[in-house]
Order: C-alpha cells, then sequence, then structure tokens
C-alpha cells in the first residue's frame, strides 16, 4: 500500500541532495518533488516522485526500523545491501542502486520501477505460468552466476532460528527436532558448492514491468547458500496462498510443477530440486506461519510444514 505523505521544495536538503545525485536524469533541478509512502515495509520506505520529470526513485531509510527487529548495525545494512544490488545488477534485473547517504537515517536510493508483483498475478492466474517462467530462469541466472562454497550448517542453524521464533510447544518443537535431525545425516543436502541466494524469494518481491521481470530487496541476501532454498520459499508462498485464498493448497501445484521444470537444466536436475525442495517449503512454511499465530491458518502451516520434513 502506497500514500501521499508531503511534498519536497527546493532548499530541503534531502531533496536537494536527490536532485544531485541523480544529475542528468533531472532536467529542472528546481522541481517539486512528492512523497509517497509505503506500508507495511520493514523499515520506512517512500517514493519519490519529480513533477514534470516523469521519473522517481524509491529510498529506504534503515535507520528507521519498523518491524520487530529495532536493533542492528543500520549502517552495515544499508551498504549490505546496496553492494548486494550492484553486483546481481550484472546478472539479472534489480532496481539500479543510485546512492547511499548514512546521515539521512543510512538511505538507500534506488530508482522506481513499475509494474504488477507476481503477487498480484496470483490473484486471477491470468499469465502466471509465463511470469513463474520469468521468475524461473532469472533465479537460474542469479545462482549460476554466483557460485562460491557451500555453508550447510547455517541452513540448519536458521531453520532452529525461525523455529525458536515461533515459540511452539515441546512436543512439537521435538516433532521438528527429530525430523530435522533426519534430514541432517540424510545426503540430499550436501552440495558441492553454493552460490547467493535472495532468501526473501517472496512474490511481493517480483516485478514485471512490460512482461520484464525485476526482483526487488536483497537487503537479507546469502551468499554460499543452497539454490533451492529461494524455489522453496516460492513455492511455499504459491501454496499457502492457494491454500489461505482459494481453497485448497492443492490447486497450486501444477504452478509449483511448472516453475520448478522450467528452473531446472535437465531431468536429473528437476529429481534432485523436486527431492531437495520439501525441506525449504517448509522453512518457508514457518516463515508465514510467524504472520499466522493468533489466527485458525497458522495450525495448518504447522502441519504442512511438518508433513513436509516428513517426505524424506
Amino acid at each position: 500500500m502506497k500514500y501521499y505523505v508531503n511534498t519536497l521544495y527546493p532548499d530541503d536538503c534531502f531533496r536537494d541532495w536527490l536532485v544531485g545525485i541523480l544529475g542528468e536524469r533531472i532536467r529542472n533541478k528546481n522541481c517539486e518533488v512528492d512523497v509517497f509512502k509505503y506500508d507495511p515495509s520493514s523499515h520506512t520506505v517512500c517514493r519519490y516522485k519529480f513533477r514534470g520529470e516523469r521519473y522517481s526513485v524509491v529510498a529506504k531509510f534503515f535507520a528507521e526500523p519498523r518491524g520487530k527487529l529495532k536493533r542492528y548495525n543500520a549502517y552495515e545494512a544499508m551498504t549490505n545491501e546496496y553492494n548486494n544490488l550492484k553486483r546481481v545488477e550484472q546478472f539479472i534485473n534489480v532496481p539500479k542502486p543510485i546512492g547511499i547517504n548514512q546521515h539521512f537515517n543510512c538511505v538507500l536510493v534506488t530508482e522506481y520501477i513499475s509494474g504488477k508483483s507476481l503477487f498480484r498475478y496470483m490473484g486471477n492466474e491470468r499469465n502466471l505460468y509465463d511470469r513463474l517462467t520469468s521468475v524461473a530462469h532469472m533465479l537460474r541466472r542469479l545462482h549460476d552466476s554466483t557460485e562460491g562454497y557451500y555453508n550447510r550448517e547455517r541452513e540448519f542453524a536458521n531453520f532452529h532460528h525461525v523455529l525458536d521464533q515461533l515459540r511452539l510447544d515441546p512436543h512439537t518443537r521435538q516433532v521438528f527436532n527429530e525430523l530435522l535431525g533426519n534430514w541432517w545425516h540424510s545426503p540430499f543436502l550436501d552440495r558441492n558448492s553454493g552460490c547467493m541466494v535472495h532468501r526473501d524469494a517472496t512474490p511481493s518481491n517480483y516485478i514485471f514491468r512490460k512482461s520484464v521481470p525485476y526482483a526487488l530487496d536483497f537487503e537479507s541476501s546469502w551468499e554460499n547458500g543452497n539454490a533451492v532454498r529461494d524455489l522453496g520459499i516460492l513455492c511455499s508462498e504459491l501454496k499457502n496462498y492457494f491454500e489461505f485464498n482459494k481453497g485448497s493448497g492443492t490447486n497450486a501445484e501444477p504452478y509449483i510443477g511448472h516453475f520448478l521444470w522450467h528452473y531446472s537444466r535437465n531431468e536429473d536436475d528437476f529429481r534432485y530440486v523436486t527431492k531437495v525442495l520439501p525441506f525449504f517449503m517448509s522453512l518457508g512454511l514457518l516463515r508465514s506461519a510467524r504472520l499466522h499465530r493468533r489466527y485458525p491458518h497458522y495450525n495448518y502451516l504447522i502441519k504442512e510444514a511438518i508433513e513436509c520434513l516428513k517426505s524424506l
């Protein structure tokens, strides 16, 4: 959701800084700038629209957290996402990173990308297969272009961290601990190499402008991760959406299969991906459960997360 909050005029220090770093992109250096705020968001995030210029930027203020996480290094988070965007823009479409400034509440400025999110295509399912194909190809390019060593232990540590956040009853937590132990001792999560993973591969973070996909929000991305992590998170979002909004999560399965097939290089790759996928789908369902702890849908998410881990 986006709404108007203010208009900035010449001599406003932040407005003037924006005009300065944008250079020739802004012809009228004295133009007024309308400000629109996004809600909800993990930090203060605003769109700055330059009147008469047909140009906008998005600013994320890392020193203005709005989520549960309040204490962290805002400067480090700002520079981390800026550097991530600079790296991945060599391989995939992302909002162009324009500048950072720690003196304005650790702000990161990127170009504004207009378009429809993957989430909106899930609503009416029109062109959803095509959009999932585009995202699959984009993730494949990201993963193939950023190979490095693989940090297997971190995947399990993060899974346990999400479980800690849910504060499950002792019996349910023990069930998860035993199932994760089975995965730990299996060979399926062993890999010779890892890669950069988006880590927040939710439908709202993929935007289509004239059918061209763009990936948003690389704040939490990881190096040396398991490529299937991104696939599992997105597939869990599909399943959860269809269960919550369309009567049954099973209706998402044709889309999930299509997405995984177009990500895979060949049949052997497809078999590997589908074997490992339940581990990361379980993680994705638990991530969603954090948002539904006070609602009946929470029980569905916990049950499905357990069933995914049992598929080993």
